[in-house]
Parts: C-alpha cells; sequence; structure tokens
C-alpha cells in the first residue's frame, strides 16, 4: 500500500463551463460531479480570490451554469463541508423529464439568443 499517495489528493484540471454542460447533458440520475472545491463567495470574487483572473472568471461561469441548470430542474446543487473556508461543491443529475420538448442544446441556446 503507497501511504504518501492516499495524503496527497490528485491534481485536476479546473471544470470548464463547457464540461460541466456536457456533464449535464449526459449524466444519469444520481450522478455526481464536484464542479468546485474551496469556497466559492470568496474564489469568484476579484479582490477575494487566491485564482488567475482567468480561472476566477471561468469559475464564475461555471457556478452561473450550475445554478442555471438547477432551477431548470436539470440538477440538485448541495455542498459538503470539510473545514473551515473549504467546500465541495456538488451537481447531483436528476431524472430528466420524461416529455423532454426541448433538448439542453437548445435551452442553451435560446439562452444566448
Amino acid at each position: 500500500m503507497n501511504v504518501i499517495a492516499s495524503r496527497f489528493p490528485a491534481v485536476r484540471k479546473p471544470l470548464t463551463e463547457i464540461d460541466l454542460c456536457g456533464w449535464v447533458g449526459q449524466a444519469a440520475p444520481g450522478d455526481i460531479l464536484e464542479y468546485h472545491r474551496g469556497f466559492l463567495a470568496l474564489d469568484t470574487m476579484p479582490q477575494g480570490t487566491r485564482l488567475a483572473e482567468r480561472e476566477r472568471a471561468e469559475l464564475a461561469r461555471v457556478a452561473r451554469r450550475a445554478w442555471w441548470a438547477a432551477e431548470r430542474g436539470l440538477i440538485h446543487l448541495v455542498q459538503r463541508r470539510h473545514r473551515s473556508d473549504d467546500y465541495s461543491y456538488l451537481a447531483i443529475a436528476r431524472p430528466k423529464p420524461k416529455q423532454a420538448s426541448v433538448s439542453l442544446s437548445t435551452l442553451l441556446l435560446a439562452e444566448v439568443a
């Protein structure tokens, strides 16, 4: 057993808004995605973040898109507290509507227009 490897979390590429949209479109009910680990309210503010501007702006887009998907009943949003100022922000896929009259891509395009 490699004890050292278990102490350090795997380094992951930050999630993008496109990654989140793709996951929402493909996720099965109950699938869980951690879309951020940290303190979202601070990490999305220019003066309160430890992130570079480009990463902060992308995180803000991811957070807005997650909220958008939750408002449309596509996902549940939950937080898991690890310690002070350290949370996992989770998206949990909800069952897709049986009468899906509009696809996710159509909803996204309508928002842009």
